[in-house]
């Protein structure tokens, strides 16, 4: 019997440690995101680092559906275990996708509503990461999905003040298609970080 719940504690250290990972995962490539956008485009060549970030935010997804596969009783739901992986690589990927347009739509030197939407975004990873050791003993996230709601609603506001000056400006049509795009992938960043810190805390409130 003590064989068996040390196996079953295994198990529930291996999910905790996956998302733990992912989450350091995704402040890291919003760090090197934030330091692209602030020396851009002196810093270009950090989005070869930021493929890597979202390459291991596919592969620590990956060990996350393979644990579950291969688990019979599971530390939380097994449909939150799925929604949460998902939740923390949807912010990678987007991280990956600012990255990837800005070399794509061949920018020049970044607005600086987009340093601003950056370092929100980096903020938000960060409080994500703080809140995740929490998530082992079902302890109270509010203080932190308070904050990263908090983020949210502020790059709401910068990304509109953002989109609003690409047509104040009178500024070439394709430029304001190509800002128009990187400023929603941003913010779709930050909103993913909000569905993060929501599905922690949902699952805290269930397991209390």
């Amino acid at each position: 019997m003590a064989r068996l719940s040390q196996l079953f504690a295994s198990k529930d250290r291996e999910f905790f440690d996956l998302f733990e990972e992912a989450a350091a995962n995704v402040v890291r490539g919003a760090d090197l995101l934030d330091q692209m956008l602030a020396h851009f485009p002196e810093q270009s060549d950090l989005a070869r680092d930021i493929v890597i970030c979202e390459q291991e935010g596919d592969r620590i997804t990956h060990d996350i559906h393979q644990r579950l596969n291969s688990t019979f009783v599971t530390p939380i739901d097994r449909e939150d275990i799925l929604v949460l992986a998902s939740n923390l690589d949807d912010v990678a990927d987007l991280i990956d996708e600012v990255a990837d347009y800005l070399g794509l739509y061949k920018i020049e030197a970044p607005m600086a509503q987009s340093q601003r939407l950056a370092h929100i975004l980096l903020q938000a990873t960060r409080q994500i990461s703080e809140a995740m050791p929490r998530l082992r003993s079902f302890q109270d996230m509010s203080h932190f999905t308070v904050e990263v709601n908090r983020l949210e609603n502020e790059g709401d506001r910068v990304s509109r003040d953002a989109v609003a000056s690409l047509f104040d400006n009178g500024i070439d049509p394709m430029v304001v298609i190509r800002w128009k795009d990187i400023f929603e992938r941003l913010e779709e960043a930050i909103d993913a970080c909000e569905h993060v810190a929501n599905t922690l805390e949902g699952i805290v409130i269930k397991n209390s």
